[in-house]
Protein backbone atom coordinates (compact mmCIF):
# COMPACT_ATOMS: atom_id res chain seq x y z
CA UNK A 1 0.00 0.00 0.00
CA UNK A 2 1.31 3.41 -0.97
CA UNK A 3 0.22 5.99 1.61
CA UNK A 4 -0.29 8.86 -0.79
CA UNK A 5 -3.37 10.61 -2.17
CA UNK A 6 -3.78 9.96 -5.89
CA UNK A 7 -5.47 11.94 -8.68
CA UNK A 8 -8.73 10.52 -10.00
CA UNK A 9 -11.69 12.07 -11.78
CA UNK A 10 -15.06 10.39 -12.18
CA UNK A 11 -17.07 11.27 -15.28
CA UNK A 12 -19.28 14.36 -15.05
CA UNK A 13 -22.31 14.31 -17.36
CA UNK A 14 -23.74 17.75 -16.48
CA UNK A 15 -22.61 20.87 -14.63
CA UNK A 16 -24.43 23.99 -13.46
CA UNK A 17 -23.36 26.98 -11.35
CA UNK A 18 -26.41 28.07 -9.32
CA UNK A 19 -24.46 30.75 -7.41
CA UNK A 20 -21.56 33.06 -8.23
CA UNK A 21 -20.06 35.23 -5.50
CA UNK A 22 -17.27 37.79 -5.38
CA UNK A 23 -14.49 35.27 -4.75
CA UNK A 24 -16.17 31.85 -4.80
CA UNK A 25 -19.09 30.08 -6.44
CA UNK A 26 -21.23 26.98 -5.96
CA UNK A 27 -21.20 24.26 -8.61
CA UNK A 28 -23.47 21.26 -9.09
CA UNK A 29 -21.99 18.28 -10.94
CA UNK A 30 -23.89 15.16 -11.99
CA UNK A 31 -21.27 12.45 -11.40
CA UNK A 32 -21.30 8.86 -12.64
CA UNK A 33 -20.82 6.52 -9.66
CA UNK A 34 -18.89 3.20 -9.84
CA UNK A 35 -22.17 1.25 -10.15
CA UNK A 36 -23.25 3.36 -13.14
CA UNK A 37 -25.80 5.51 -11.35
CA UNK A 38 -25.62 9.30 -11.51
CA UNK A 39 -25.54 11.42 -8.34
CA UNK A 40 -25.57 15.22 -7.92
CA UNK A 41 -22.74 16.77 -5.92
CA UNK A 42 -22.85 20.42 -4.76
CA UNK A 43 -19.60 22.10 -3.76
CA UNK A 44 -17.99 25.47 -3.34
CA UNK A 45 -15.40 26.41 -5.96
CA UNK A 46 -12.53 28.22 -4.24
CA UNK A 47 -9.36 29.87 -5.61
CA UNK A 48 -7.13 28.43 -2.87
CA UNK A 49 -5.39 29.98 0.12
CA UNK A 50 -2.14 30.32 1.98
CA UNK A 51 -1.54 30.48 5.74
CA UNK A 52 1.54 31.22 7.81
CA UNK A 53 2.84 29.91 11.13
CA UNK A 54 5.06 32.91 11.88
CA UNK A 55 7.48 31.88 14.63
CA UNK A 56 9.62 34.50 16.37
CA UNK A 57 12.99 34.16 18.14
CA UNK A 58 11.22 33.54 21.46
CA UNK A 59 9.37 30.52 20.02
CA UNK A 60 6.08 32.41 19.91
CA UNK A 61 3.50 32.16 17.13
CA UNK A 62 1.93 35.30 15.70
CA UNK A 63 -1.88 35.12 16.03
CA UNK A 64 -4.78 37.26 14.91
CA UNK A 65 -8.31 37.19 16.36
CA UNK A 66 -11.03 37.82 13.80
CA UNK A 67 -14.81 37.59 13.68
CA UNK A 68 -16.07 34.78 11.42
CA UNK A 69 -19.73 35.23 10.64
CA UNK A 70 -20.62 31.69 9.45
CA UNK A 71 -19.66 30.21 12.84
CA UNK A 72 -20.64 33.31 14.89
CA UNK A 73 -17.33 33.38 16.74
CA UNK A 74 -14.15 35.41 17.02
CA UNK A 75 -11.43 32.92 16.23
CA UNK A 76 -7.73 32.99 16.98
CA UNK A 77 -6.04 32.34 13.64
CA UNK A 78 -2.67 32.49 11.93
CA UNK A 79 -2.23 35.03 9.10
CA UNK A 80 -3.86 33.75 5.91
CA UNK A 81 -5.42 34.86 2.68
CA UNK A 82 -6.63 33.94 -0.79
CA UNK A 83 -4.61 33.28 -3.88
CA UNK A 84 -5.70 36.35 -5.80
CA UNK A 85 -5.11 35.09 -9.34
CA UNK A 86 -4.90 31.60 -10.91
CA UNK A 87 -1.32 30.35 -10.93
CA UNK A 88 -0.15 32.84 -8.30
CA UNK A 89 3.06 31.80 -6.56
CA UNK A 90 1.93 30.75 -3.06
CA UNK A 91 5.10 32.01 -1.37
CA UNK A 92 4.58 35.48 -2.84
CA UNK A 93 0.97 35.36 -1.64
CA UNK A 94 2.08 34.31 1.86
CA UNK A 95 4.61 37.13 2.03
CA UNK A 96 1.89 39.57 1.00
CA UNK A 97 -0.58 38.30 3.60
CA UNK A 98 1.99 38.42 6.40
CA UNK A 99 2.74 42.02 5.48
CA UNK A 100 -0.89 43.09 5.06
CA UNK A 101 -2.28 41.43 8.18
CA UNK A 102 0.64 41.80 10.59
CA UNK A 103 3.12 44.26 9.02
CA UNK A 104 5.80 41.59 9.39
CA UNK A 105 8.34 40.04 7.03
CA UNK A 106 10.30 36.79 7.37
CA UNK A 107 13.77 35.76 6.27
CA UNK A 108 13.24 31.97 6.24
CA UNK A 109 10.32 30.05 4.75
CA UNK A 110 9.40 26.34 4.65
CA UNK A 111 6.26 24.40 3.70
CA UNK A 112 4.57 22.83 6.74
CA UNK A 113 1.52 21.19 5.16
CA UNK A 114 -0.84 21.18 2.19
CA UNK A 115 -4.48 20.50 3.04
CA UNK A 116 -7.97 20.44 1.58
CA UNK A 117 -10.08 22.20 4.19
CA UNK A 118 -13.45 20.56 3.43
CA UNK A 119 -13.03 18.08 0.56
CA UNK A 120 -16.58 16.78 0.88
CA UNK A 121 -18.10 20.17 0.05
CA UNK A 122 -15.39 22.57 -1.14
CA UNK A 123 -12.34 22.34 -3.41
CA UNK A 124 -10.31 24.83 -1.32
CA UNK A 125 -6.63 23.89 -1.10
CA UNK A 126 -4.41 25.60 1.48
CA UNK A 127 -0.63 25.67 1.68
CA UNK A 128 0.58 26.32 5.23
CA UNK A 129 4.04 27.82 5.58
CA UNK A 130 6.48 28.12 8.46
CA UNK A 131 8.04 31.59 8.53
CA UNK A 132 11.03 32.39 10.74
CA UNK A 133 13.47 35.25 11.10
CA UNK A 134 10.67 37.74 11.70
CA UNK A 135 11.09 41.51 11.62
CA UNK A 136 8.86 44.52 11.15
CA UNK A 137 8.07 45.33 7.53
CA UNK A 138 9.17 48.61 6.03
CA UNK A 139 6.82 51.44 5.13
CA UNK A 140 3.31 52.23 6.26
CA UNK A 141 0.93 49.60 7.54
CA UNK A 142 -1.53 48.18 5.03
CA UNK A 143 -4.99 49.73 5.41
CA UNK A 144 -7.50 47.04 6.38
CA UNK A 145 -11.31 47.05 6.29
CA UNK A 146 -14.41 45.04 7.24
CA UNK A 147 -13.69 42.20 9.72
CA UNK A 148 -9.94 42.79 9.47
CA UNK A 149 -10.32 46.33 10.83
CA UNK A 150 -11.34 44.85 14.21
CA UNK A 151 -8.61 42.22 14.54
CA UNK A 152 -6.61 41.67 17.71
CA UNK A 153 -3.05 40.34 17.60
CA UNK A 154 -0.89 38.34 20.01
CA UNK A 155 2.24 36.24 20.16
CA UNK A 156 1.72 32.97 22.00
CA UNK A 157 4.39 30.40 22.95
CA UNK A 158 4.21 27.40 20.65
CA UNK A 159 4.00 24.92 23.54
CA UNK A 160 1.05 26.80 25.08
CA UNK A 161 -0.68 27.05 21.71
CA UNK A 162 -0.36 23.31 21.11
CA UNK A 163 -1.96 22.67 24.51
CA UNK A 164 -4.82 25.00 23.58
CA UNK A 165 -5.35 23.09 20.34
CA UNK A 166 -5.62 19.75 22.13
CA UNK A 167 -7.85 21.26 24.83
CA UNK A 168 -10.34 22.37 22.18
CA UNK A 169 -9.88 26.07 22.94
CA UNK A 170 -8.93 27.10 19.37
CA UNK A 171 -10.58 25.77 16.23
CA UNK A 172 -9.26 27.44 13.09
CA UNK A 173 -8.20 24.74 10.63
CA UNK A 174 -4.97 26.36 9.49
CA UNK A 175 -3.90 27.14 13.05
CA UNK A 176 -4.58 23.60 14.25
CA UNK A 177 -2.88 21.91 11.29
CA UNK A 178 0.03 24.35 11.25
CA UNK A 179 0.80 24.13 14.96
CA UNK A 180 0.53 20.34 15.16
CA UNK A 181 2.57 19.95 11.96
CA UNK A 182 5.33 22.08 13.44
CA UNK A 183 5.30 20.06 16.66
CA UNK A 184 5.42 16.83 14.63
CA UNK A 185 8.36 18.12 12.57
CA UNK A 186 10.27 18.99 15.71
CA UNK A 187 9.58 15.58 17.20
CA UNK A 188 10.51 13.80 13.98
CA UNK A 189 13.17 14.61 11.39
CA UNK A 190 13.47 18.27 12.39
CA UNK A 191 12.32 21.55 10.88
CA UNK A 192 15.21 21.59 8.42
CA UNK A 193 13.73 18.49 6.79
CA UNK A 194 10.56 20.35 5.80
CA UNK A 195 9.90 20.98 2.12
CA UNK A 196 11.35 24.06 0.47
CA UNK A 197 9.10 27.10 0.24
CA UNK A 198 8.81 26.67 -3.55
CA UNK A 199 8.00 22.94 -3.45
CA UNK A 200 5.54 21.81 -6.13
CA UNK A 201 1.86 22.02 -5.22
CA UNK A 202 -0.26 19.89 -7.59
CA UNK A 203 -3.52 21.19 -6.11
CA UNK A 204 -2.66 24.73 -7.23
CA UNK A 205 0.16 24.66 -9.81
CA UNK A 206 2.18 27.85 -10.01
CA UNK A 207 5.07 29.51 -11.81
CA UNK A 208 8.27 29.56 -9.74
Amino acid sequence: MELRDTPEEWRVVATTTPFRGHKTSVRTDDVVMPDGTVASRDYQVHPGSVAIVALDEEDRVLLLKQYRHPVRQRLWEIPAGLLDVPGENPLRAAERELYEEAHVKAADWKVLADVYTTPGGCDEAVRIFLARGLSEAEGERFEVSDEEADMESARVPLAELSRRVLAGDVHNTCLVVGVLSLMAARGGDGVDSLRAADAPWPARPFER
